[in-house]
């Protein structure tokens, strides 16, 4: 067997996923003090185009509070009435200052590692992958105002 037709079994690159997991848990810890005690708010991002709706946005709701956890899921106002509305669901762990992406709608629970190729299509490296989406979705949160106290709509479901 040749060093071409030989596949290497992908492994986790543990310090990028670390990294990584502890910029987006400093992220959710500015829209945690924001919560404060809430179970949801509503993100409202201004419209950046002169042709695009006034406003997009993002529910943030605490599913889970614990002493050392707490389960958030981030749900983007849908596009189209034909697409899902996505959602990702994040573990913070306080305790490591750490925040892990978990599941994925409408993908459902993101594993660390996919072999490849797999009847889903997962790709390999897919649970770094949704860290980074992450990042970047907290990213433009910041960037175009989302974390402002003056764009949340607070709110409590019941």
């Amino acid at each position: 067997m040749t060093a071409l037709t030989r596949r290497q079994r992908y492994r986790v690159d543990l310090r990028e996923m670390m990294v990584q997991c502890e910029a987006n848990y400093l992220h959710l810890m500015r829209l945690m003090r924001m919560l404060e005690e809430r179970d949801e708010v509503h993100l409202t991002l201004p419209a950046l185009l002169a042709d695009e709706r006034p406003a997009r946005g993002m529910a943030v709701r605490v599913l889970e509070r614990c002493r050392y956890t707490t389960m958030l899921e981030l749900e983007q106002d849908t596009l189209h009435s034909q697409l899902p509305r996505p959602a990702l669901t994040v573990r913070l762990y306080h305790d490591a200052r750490s925040a892990e992406v978990t599941a994925a709608r409408p993908y459902q629970r993101v594993a660390a590692r996919h072999d490849y190729p797999n009847p889903s299509m997962h790709q390999q490296d897919e649970k770094l992958q949704w860290n980074r989406f992450l990042a970047e979705w907290l990213r433009h949160l910041n960037e175009h105002g989302g974390t402002r106290p003056d764009h949340w709509e607070r709110r409590v479901d019941a």
